[in-house]
């Protein structure tokens, strides 16, 4: 799960980067009017991406991005163009011109994350780390080390797992997605998940799986941020 906070004196604009973030799945936000409550949970918390108004009545967005922890993630929103540029020389990500769109905000989102992953060293993953979901009213218990790929399948999702029968649950990808350790799986399509450290050899367009005769689909919206955590975990 990523921790997202946004800064903005407009709550309708915080208001619509809350609805992205919820519908974009995988994320978590807190809001704050307050640029001085903002950065002080911001100090306390240090999220991986903060969303930050530039122009604000009583503080300097600009101002602010230079007082962020390091490591911090920034993305700017402003209804002012005009400083994209001073917004890219304090290491922003990304710049969002408002009204904010949602296709818009998952193309930052999707940089975000491969600046994420490229940033910052993962931490060692337990021994045996699982996940929980249901099929056919049971919970059932997976090893993610097991798991090869996710497929979509209208509501539900499809867990290929390695000399294990298939899992079959009724979850939405971006669930699914959000239950999963961000540098072990990778979001490659609307419709698949895959396991990293099962990748043979892959293009801008598809990839080999282990011991798996078919290629699976690339998202071109999705290539960016597996590439970063490819060359990541092969580095």
């Amino acid at each position: 799960m990523i921790t997202c906070i946004a800064i903005d004196d407009e709550p309708i604009a915080l208001s619509i980067i809350e609805q992205h973030c919820n519908r974009h799945g995988g994320l978590t936000v807190e809001c704050y009017s307050s640029p001085v409550e903002g950065m002080e949970r911001i100090a306390v918390t240090r999220p991986d991406i903060v969303f930050l108004d530039i122009e604000m009545n009583s503080h300097n967005g600009l101002d602010l991005a230079r007082q962020l922890p390091e490591g911090t993630c920034l993305i700017f929103t402003t209804a002012y163009a005009q400083y994209a540029l001073e917004g890219f020389n304090v290491d922003a990500v990304d710049f969002l011109h408002k009204p904010i769109f949602f296709e818009r905000f998952e193309h930052a989102i999707d940089k975000a994350a491969a600046w994420l992953t490229a940033h910052r060293q993962p931490s060692a993953p337990a021994t045996a780390q699982t996940i929980t979901v249901k099929m056919e009213h049971k919970n059932v218990v997976i090893d993610l080390d097991s798991i090869i790929y996710i497929e979509a399948m209208d509501n539900y999702v499809k867990i290929i797992r390695e000399d294990l029968p298939m899992i079959v649950s009724q979850i939405t990808m971006k669930e699914m997605e959000a239950m999963l350790p961000t540098h072990l799986f990778a979001r490659v399509h609307r419709s698949y998940i895959i396991a990293v450290s099962a990748v043979e050899r892959y293009s801008s367009r598809r990839l080999f799986l282990k011991d798996l005769p078919q290629p699976i689909p690339v998202g071109r919206k999705y290539l960016s941020t597996f590439n970063a955590l490819f060359n990541q975990s092969n580095y």
